[in-house]
């Protein structure tokens, strides 16, 4: 139709808009978070139904003011096997979460959108390989360092935030530690106040994160045991919490999936003693 304009993107939200429409808040590389009402969608029958969350769709998009209208859609790529478990679905929709707020909206933000399609990738292949869920965990804590230095609040990582002097944690030495000052960074120490506090380990596995790949062994299994994990995706929490004012509320999920039993398993991490 004439005035029609052509959209990708991935579906981050949906939501019922009407007797039987459906809102969409789409994730565009072109133009940042889009709204778009999607006629008859939920419908059983009809031909825009495929506008569900975590899907990749290319779209006709109707012109004019105010809410605009989808006319047709293809759907590119589709995440739904990460329901299969809930370790992977809790990763991605926290992932989402945070690119909700991290992106604004008719704004685009460079590399958002391929860092979190890269993330739900290797959550798929979680799926498909059947591998631990740590490794769901993992990517989980990883696409949140990628994500919040792309949408501008990356973590420093390099040096104190007091002292500027270089954080280089001493591999082997259990009684080194550094602190978390959520409004400030990290800082050498255990500091009075401190929100969390990491041994040279934990640090070390962290300032591996915003490479592109998972920190891995030789044998390619994943470094570093569960509660270490644990104990990162609560740091990225914490720091989401200071600078974005919440923080995906999907996490809690992720650590259920987990460690059903409850958070015992992660309430140790800075006296566990493995090296990365």
């Amino acid at each position: 139709m004439s005035g029609d304009s052509r959209l990708e993107g991935l579906v981050l939200k949906a939501g019922p808009l009407g007797e039987s429409d459906r809102l969409l808040t789409l994730l565009s590389a072109s133009d940042g978070l889009v709204r778009l009402a999607v006629p008859g969608a939920r419908k059983p029958k009809s031909s825009l139904a495929a506008a569900v969350p975590l899907a990749v769709l290319q779209l006709q998009v109707g012109s004019g003011r105010g809410l605009r209208r989808v006319r047709q859609l293809e759907v590119r790529r589709n995440f739904a096997a990460l329901a299969q478990r809930l370790e992977t679905l809790a990763a991605a929709q926290g992932l989402a979460e945070l690119s909700l707020q991290l992106v604004p909206e008719g704004a685009a933000v460079p590399g958002v959108l391929d860092d979190l399609l890269l993330q739900l990738a290797r959550l798929d292949l979680v799926v498909q390989e059947r591998s631990e869920g740590v490794e769901a965990l993992a990517l989980a804590v990883q696409g949140s360092v990628h994500l919040l230095a792309l949408g501008g609040y990356a973590l420093p990582l390099a040096h104190c935030a007091r002292s500027g002097a270089r954080l280089e944690p001493p591999l082997g030495d259990w009684s080194w530690r550094c602190s978390l000052i959520p409004a400030e960074g990290l800082v050498l120490g255990a500091v009075a106040g401190a929100q969390l506090v990491l041994n040279a380990s934990e640090l070390a596995l962290l300032q591996r994160l915003p490479r592109p790949a998972l920190p891995r062994k030789r044998d390619g299994s994943l470094m570093g045991p569960l509660p270490v994990w644990l104990r990162l995706l609560q740091l990225v929490e914490i720091w989401s919490r200071e600078h974005l004012a919440r923080s995906p509320r999907a996490w809690r999920l992720v650590r259920e999936a987990l460690v059903p039993r409850g958070p015992a398993a992660a309430s140790s991490g800075s006296g566990n003693r493995w090296s990365p």
